[in-house]
C-alpha cells in the first residue's frame, strides 16, 4: 500500500480517536487543558524542529509582517476549535463535534467561492444547499441551533484558509501558532498551579501524564498528515478525510450512548448525502482533468 495513504489515514485515525482521550481529562476544566495543549505542542514540536535542524525559517518569518499577522490570526483561530472541540468533547456533544468536521469540506469549498472567488461547479452548489438543508432541519427538529458544529467547521475552515496562502509548513507552522498562544497559556497555568487550583502534577499520575502528552497527541497526527499529503493524490485525500468525523460519531453514539433518534438521523442523512454528491462530483471531475494528459502519455 502507498505509504502517503498510509501516513493520511493514521492521521485522520488519531484526529478521529481524540475524543477518547479527551474524555480521559472530563475531571479537567476545558480552558486548562487548552491550555496544556498549546504549551506541551510547543515544547513537542521544538523538539522536532531541534532534531531536523529546521529553525532556519524563525529569523525570515518573524521579519515578514505579513506571515506574522497570518500566524497570529491562525493561533487565535486554532485556540478557538481546540477549545470548543475540548468543552463539547467532555460535555456530551461528540455526536455533534463529528457533524462540524463532517460538514468542514463543504465549508472550504464555500470558503473559497466568498474570499479566494474560486468559480463553484453546479454540483458544489447542489452539495451545500443540501448541507444547509440538514443544518436548518437539525435546528428546526432541536429547537436550538448547532452552534457547536458550524464553530468547528467554520474556525477549521478559515484557518485552513489562512494557512493555505502561509509559507510555512505544518510543523514551523503549528511552532509559530502555538508560540503566539504560548504567553498567556503557561501564565494561566502557573497561575492556577500558584492557587493551587493546577490539575497538573496534583496527585492523580494519570492526569498529569495526559495533559503532559496533549502536545504529542496534537503535533503526531499533523506530522503524519504533512507527510501523507506530499505523497498521495488530493482526490484521495479528501476520501480518507471522512475517517476521522465517522469515527467520532461512532465514539459519540456506541461508546458514549449519546442520543441519537430520529430526528438527527434525518438531519445527518441529508448532511451525508450532500458528502456523497460531494465527494463523487470531485472525483469525477479529477478523473476528467487526468483523461488528456493520460491519453497523450
Amino acid at each position: 500500500m502507498n505509504k502517503g495513504i498510509l501516513y493520511a489515514a493514521a492521521a485522520y485515525i488519531i484526529w478521529g480517536l481524540l475524543p477518547l482521550y479527551w474524555k480521559a481529562l472530563q475531571g479537567v476544566p476545558a480552558l486548562e487543558i487548552l491550555a496544556h495543549r498549546i504549551v506541551w505542542s510547543l515544547i513537542f514540536v521544538s523538539v522536532i524542529l531541534t532534531v531536523r535542524h529546521k529553525w532556519s525559517f524563525v529569523k525570515p518569518a518573524l521579519r515578514d509582517r505579513r506571515i506574522v499577522l497570518t500566524f497570529v490570526a491562525s493561533g487565535l483561530l486554532l485556540s478557538v476549535n481546540w477549545f470548543t472541540y475540548i468543552w463539547a468533547v467532555n460535555d456530551g456533544h461528540i455526536v455533534e463535534t463529528s457533524l462540524g468536521y463532517f460538514i468542514n469540506p463543504l465549508v472550504n469549498v464555500l470558503l473559497g467561492y466568498v474570499v479566494l472567488k474560486e468559480r463553484m461547479r453546479p454540483a458544489q452548489w447542489a452539495a451545500i444547499a443540501l448541507a444547509a438543508a440538514g443544518v436548518l432541519y437539525l435546528t428546526l427538529s432541536y429547537g436550538s441551533f448547532p452552534w457547536i458544529a458550524l464553530t468547528l467547521a467554520f474556525s477549521f475552515g478559515t484557518y485552513g484558509l489562512l494557512r493555505k496562502t502561509a509559507k510555512l509548513n505544518s510543523a514551523e507552522g503549528l511552532a509559530m501558532e502555538t508560540a503566539v498562544l504560548f504567553l498567556p497559556a503557561a501564565g494561566y497555568l502557573l497561575l492556577l498551579q500558584s492557587q493551587g487550583a493546577g490539575s497538573f502534577a496534583g496527585g492523580d499520575l494519570s492526569t498529569t501524564l495526559l495533559l503532559f502528552f496533549a502536545g504529542a497527541a496534537t503535533s503526531i497526527p499533523l506530522l503524519f498528515f504533512a507527510a501523507g499529503a506530499r505523497l498521495i493524490l488530493l482526490a484521495s485525500l479528501g476520501l480518507l478525510q471522512y475517517i476521522a468525523p465517522t469515527l467520532q460519531f461512532l465514539i459519540g453514539v456506541l461508546v458514549y450512548d449519546e442520543p441519537f433518534g430520529i430526528s438527527r438521523l434525518i438531519g445527518f442523512s441529508i448532511i451525508w448525502l450532500a458528502l456523497i454528491l460531494y465527494s463523487a462530483e470531485g472525483l469525477a471531475h479529477y478523473r476528467r482533468r487526468l483523461a488528456p494528459a493520460e491519453a497523450q502519455a
